[in-house]
């Protein structure tokens, strides 16, 4: 028998057309899929990477549409990518790929803002500012939905702050509040002297006049009642006492002691900013944080080699293809197989989602600079572990990956899939400034479920 809470769910759907049939199918796989994931990981690949180039290559499509590069078999059966990515063909087994994503936002601020929240921003404009009227990053989400209990941060986020003039929105709590912002640092994981000054002392304070310090201050805070009547006072406050947690916790200065690691692994991920980074995400989530935030650059990139995102319109004399071949994708190809496959061998995959995308993909057609310009209308998310189907295609986009044929996921259905995986129901509700309710997902994608 179905409960009445899962035709509730999905009672709605009957007036967008559904049958009675198709609701029932609907309720039965709210009601069976079981939450698998205990972490995300989520690494944001800033500038945007293109689809035919990577995950839904077209090698039919006109000349000046298909990638130069070649498709290659994967692990998958029927799923080729490109054959600059060998490493991660061999992983793709453990994959399920979004061929369908898509909005309408060209801008990278708004695209990245709509991709970092799961929220449609308000206009497609790239002087869209930080605000605190915006929705909040899905690790604040899961921070004041289901908190960890493990003495560990829930939300962690580095190297980078993403800008592109301004701060890209979508990166904080916005209006849950500070007490949910990410632990951010900006420190490069690949530096030989790699460590958080959050995690350290200054030199003569020892823990106990640390804790005799915040005494202290919580008896000015009680006189001044900040507490009752500051709700800022009450996010400061709370992202007070979790520094103190944390600068007397073992477990967290342990997760974040790369020189823990064996040499050999370090080399495996590579010895980059963003390689270590993707080694400390998996250190972070072995420890019990619950979502962790890896940036690609901090940059848009596109200009030169060896540096920045994936923007590659070809500005500058910079061609697209003399530039990810060095770059973007020989660094792609080390990290996310070398990611998937440690957590597998850990026993952690099962647990760990692994999503890897952008804020929108590239044109169809190549430009006139022989290199490709920003397509929000379709593009590829990659998604590998925590409870998500191996080797499987989500969607069909059509003959020059130019728009979704079957199957189109919005932003927002993809942050319900996250929620979902995690055990959050996507239609839970949280307040905004103006106590106003506002839904935290869309649909989850529950074909891509296992």
């Amino acid at each position: 028998m179905l409960n009445r809470r899962a035709m509730l769910r999905v009672g709605g759907a009957g007036m967008l057309g559904m049958s009675m049939p198709k609701l029932i199918r609907a309720a039965e796989q709210t009601r069976q899929i079981k939450p698998k994931a205990k972490s995300v990981i989520f690494l944001f690949q800033w500038g945007g990477p293109s689809q035919l180039d990577t995950f839904d290559m077209k090698p039919n499509a006109p000349a000046a549409v298909r990638s130069p590069y070649r498709p290659i078999a994967s692990s998958a059966d029927g799923i080729e990518v490109c054959e600059l990515l060998p490493n991660m063909a061999r992983q793709m087994h453990h994959v399920s790929l979004i061929r369908t994503m898509t909005h309408k936002m060209k801008n990278h601020a708004s695209a990245g803002y709509y991709a970092l929240s799961g929220h449609e921003p308000p206009s497609d404009d790239q002087r869209l500012r930080d605000s605190l009227d915006l929705f909040p990053a899905y690790g604040s989400v899961v921070d004041h939905l289901l908190p960890s209990n493990s003495g560990m941060p829930s939300f962690v986020s580095y190297p980078h702050v993403i800008r592109d003039g301004s701060i890209v929105p979508g990166q904080h709590a916005s209006f849950l509040g500070k007490g949910h912002d990410p632990l951010l640092f900006l420190e490069d994981p690949n530096d030989k002297n790699f460590q958080l000054p959050e995690l350290s002392l200054p030199d003569g304070l020892s823990i106990d006049r640390l804790h005799r310090r915040r005494e202290m201050q919580q008896l000015v805070d009680q006189q001044m009642r900040l507490m009752e009547h500051s709700g800022e006072a009450r996010g400061f406050d709370q992202y007070y006492e979790r520094a103190i947690s944390m600068l007397t916790s073992d477990n967290v200065r342990k997760a974040f002691d790369l020189s823990a690691e064996p040499t050999a692994v370090r080399e495996a991920y590579g010895r980059t900013s963003y390689g270590q980074s993707c080694l400390l995400a998996r250190r972070l989530v072995e420890s019990g944080v619950k979502f962790v935030t890896v940036y690609f650059s901090n940059s848009i990139g596109g200009r030169r080699v060896g540096q920045g995102g994936w923007d590659t319109h070809g500005f500058d004399n910079t061609r697209m293809y003399k530039i990810v071949d060095k770059y973007q994708m020989p660094l792609t190809d080390q990290t996310l197989p070398t990611l998937i496959d440690d957590l597998h061998q850990r026993g952690l995959l099962d647990e760990t989602l692994v999503v890897w995308m952008g804020e929108f993909g590239r044109t169809p057609e190549i430009n006139k600079n022989v290199s490709r310009d920003h397509w929000p209308q379709c593009y590829t998310a990659l998604l590998a572990g925590g409870g998500v189907k191996g080797g499987y295609v989500h969607g069909k986009s059509d003959e020059r990956a130019k728009f979704p044929l079957e199957k189109a996921v919005k932003p927002e259905d993809l942050a319900a899939t996250m929620y979902q995986l995690l055990g959050i129901d996507p239609n839970t509700e949280i307040y905004d400034r103006d106590n106003r309710p506002l839904i935290i997902g869309g649909r989850p994608l529950y074909d891509v479920m296992a």
